[in-house]
This record gives structure tokens, C-alpha cells and sequence, in this order.
């Protein structure tokens, strides 16, 4: 994958020294991409013709008096780019204080940018972390998810705004009807076949409309062919289709944009208990993605006592909170601990304690929560998922 480097040098500079300047500054930045090989920089020049192309574009500040020219190029760089400009640096020559200069005139203009600009190390880790952002972006705008049938009736807030989410993010939400899935089915004695039925037509289904993911109104299983979708959304998220319950729109947003940026689509889950004071919580949901756990036991469902559930185990360590709003107006992210998976009876299949970075943001929960559903995600992602929803 290429990452293309644009150049800005002012005519009162030598170009030679300019041109020997910028090739030794970004074979220094390459060699902190050895253990990416599939990572290449790509010396463009001043030619902006094919500018926004590729998932990241740098444009290097080589120098300083190069203001009045990114002025000159941005209404025709706009037009390529809908993504934040991103400003490399290296301080030599006054293009730190330029680079200063343009992205006061970006935000004056109410577009996102940002210098990049420190020691190799930062500057290497930060165009990584940005490279992977970009590409999360790129797949969200590829991605078309289904809504079959209707979220379930007890979720009065969870509304979403299709125009708003295609918008933003570039997802195409589709409606299918829930009798497309049904009958496909057919009650069966054998759970595990019956489980293994709904698994298969919820496969066909996202083969026929070509879906990244799909969010079930699966509660209406329990009454069409005593059985549910637990299983089979366990497995079709571990296999890369991004698979929600309930019906619930903006959680399936949340794990979408999860699974772009991590390669893992996140426990959908609700908060069972909360500790105020010591920032703890207590997740719970009848399913997990098989890729998130460690190991597994097949159960039945919690509430209705049928068909196959899932109590995964996932190894205890960091993990990332996190929720999107349906008309995609606010969000919540908070890091924490996985503390122990639990086992109690009383709570759905999968129970997660953890413990929050921040105990000051339990409060969220109580006080401006965006629905119940919330995504819990391994590994710790703040940063990211915050420059994606901003």
C-alpha cells in the first residue's frame, strides 16, 4: 500500500538542498516501517493531480513561504479530498511555522487538519495509527448493511437517521423484511439443527443483497421456530459479516465501525449492575463473536429458556466502550479493564465485569445514556474511534 507524500518548497530555497532534505527525511520515516513491508512512501512532488486517491495523503511542508500556495491549491484539493489534510513537518527551514499557518487557515475555513511533526518514533506511530483510521473510513464507505425486520419493540430510543449514517460514514442501511428469513425455516426437534438452519439462511440472505452486516429482530425466532439467532451471529461475526441483535440500528453502527477499525466486531451487550463509585460494570447478552473468546459453552437463551445461547470467556485485560448515537450527534468511549467473566444464573449467557479507566464515566450510564446496548471491543481504542466520529 502506497502512502503518497506531496511536497511544498518555496522558490526561495535552493531546490537541490530542498530535494536531498526531503529524501532524507522520509527514508528515515520508512525505516520505522520495516516490520510493515507492505507500507510504501511514494515521493509525488508538486503534482496534486491524483491528490485523495489512496486511503492517507501526506503533503509535506518542506518549507517555509509555501502559505500562499496551499491557499492557491485548496478549492482544487477540496474537491479530491474529503478527509482531514494532514500536514508533515520537519521543523527545518520554517515549515513548522508555516505548517502553522495553513492549518489556522483550514480551521477558519471549518476544515479538519492536523501537523504531524515530533521525533521519528511519534511521527512513525502517529502516521500508522492515522493510516488505520483512513482505512477503516474507506471500507465504512464501501459498506451496505440490512435491518431485517424491525428493531424490537422495547427499544423506543434507538432510532436512526439512514440519510445521516450514509452521509457521514458513507453506509447504506437496506430494510428485508423478517418473512424472507422465516421462511427459510422450519421448526425442528434437534436444536443445534435448528440453530444450524437460522445460521444458514441468515448466511444466504447476506449473500443475496451482498451485505457487510446485518442487525435481526431475532426475539421473533423464539415464537416462529422455538429457537434463536445466538449462534449462528456468534459465527457469522467471527467470519467477518458484522451481525447485531435485537433489531438495534445504532449498536449495529457501532460494531461496524468496531470492525473496520479492529478486525473484530464487538460484544453487544447491556449493562446488567454498576458500581458508581468504583467505575465498575457489569456487561451482559446472550451472544459474543467466536473470535473474541477465549472459549466457549453452548447454553439456552435467558430469557426464554430456548434454543442455543452463547457464554463466551474472553481473556481479561483492556477493553473499549463504545456507542454511536443513531442520527450519529454524540457517542460514548471509555477504556477499562476486563476484570473476571462470570456465571451467574440470573443474567444472559455472557457476563463481563470491568472496570473503567475513568470511574467518573459510569455516570454516563446513569445520567446520559444512548440506549441500552453498548459495544465492548478488546484492546484499548479511544483515540481512534474518537478521530473517526470526529
Amino acid at each position: 500500500m502506497n502512502i503518497p507524500v506531496y511536497t511544498l518548497t518555496s522558490p526561495l530555497h535552493n531546490e537541490n538542498n530542498c530535494d536531498a532534505l526531503t529524501r532524507k527525511f522520509i527514508h528515515t520515516l520508512a525505516c520505522m516501517f520495516i516490520e510493515t513491508p507492505h507500507v510504501k512512501f511514494e515521493l509525488k512532488g508538486q503534482e496534486f493531480s491524483d491528490f485523495g486517491q489512496q486511503s492517507l495523503n501526506l503533503i509535506y511542508i518542506v518549507t517555509g513561504g509555501t502559505e500562499a500556495t496551499f491557499k492557491q491549491i485548496l478549492p482544487s484539493l477540496q474537491r479530491r479530498n474529503k478527509r482531514p489534510f494532514y500536514l508533515l513537518t520537519s521543523g527545518k527551514n520554517n515549515s513548522l511555522a508555516a505548517s502553522l499557518e495553513i492549518l489556522s487557515y483550514l480551521r477558519q475555513q471549518g476544515i479538519k487538519g492536523e501537523i504531524i511533526h515530533g521525533n521519528t518514533d511519534y511521527v512513525a506511530k502517529r502516521i500508522k495509527a492515522l493510516l488505520n483510521t483512513e482505512i477503516a473510513m474507506k471500507r465504512l464507505q464501501e459498506t451496505t448493511l440490512g435491518i431485517i425486520g424491525q428493531p424490537s419493540d422495547w427499544l423506543i430510543s434507538s432510532g436512526v437517521s439512514p440519510v445521516q449514517i450514509k452521509h457521514c460514514l458513507g453506509i447504506q442501511l437496506i430494510n428485508i423484511h423478517i418473512n424472507e428469513l422465516l421462511q427459510k425455516l422450519k421448526p425442528v426437534q434437534n436444536t443445534k439443527e435448528g440453530a444450524e438452519n437460522i445460521y444458514n439462511a441468515l448466511r444466504n440472505i447476506v449473500q443475496k443483497y451482498e451485505l457487510q452486516g446485518f442487525t435481526l429482530r431475532c426475539f421473533d425466532l423464539l415464537t416462529a421456530v422455538r429457537n434463536t439467532g445466538c449462534l449462528a451471529l456468534a459465527r457469522l461475526n467471527a467470519e467477518g459479516t458484522v451481525a447485531g441483535c435485537e433489531g438495534d440500528v445504532p449498536a449495529l453502527i457501532s460494531m461496524t465501525i468496531s470492525n473496520a477499525l479492529t478486525g473484530v466486531s464487538g460484544f453487544q451487550a447491556n449493562p446488567a449492575y454498576i458500581d458508581i463509585e468504583r467505575g465498575e460494570i457489569i456487561f451482559a447478552h446472550c451472544t459474543i463473536p467466536l473470535n473474541m473468546v477465549e472459549h466457549y459453552e453452548l447454553h439456552t437463551h435467558f430469557e426464554s429458556g430456548l434454543g442455543i445461547a452463547i457464554r463466551g470467556f474472553m481473556k481479561e485485560g483492556p477493553v473499549t466502550i463504545f456507542k454511536v448515537a443513531g442520527d450519529l450527534s454524540r457517542y460514548f468511549v471509555a477504556e477499562g479493564m476486563l476484570i473476571r467473566n462470570l456465571a451467574e444464573e440470573n443474567l444472559c449467557r455472557t457476563q463481563q465485569l470491568i472496570r473503567l479507566s475513568h470511574a467518573e464515566d459510569a455516570e454516563y450510564f446513569l445520567k446520559n445514556p444512548i440506549g441500552n446496548h453498548h459495544i465492548i471491543i478488546p484492546g484499548h481504542h479511544k483515540q481512534q474511534l474518537e478521530e473517526i466520529m470526529t
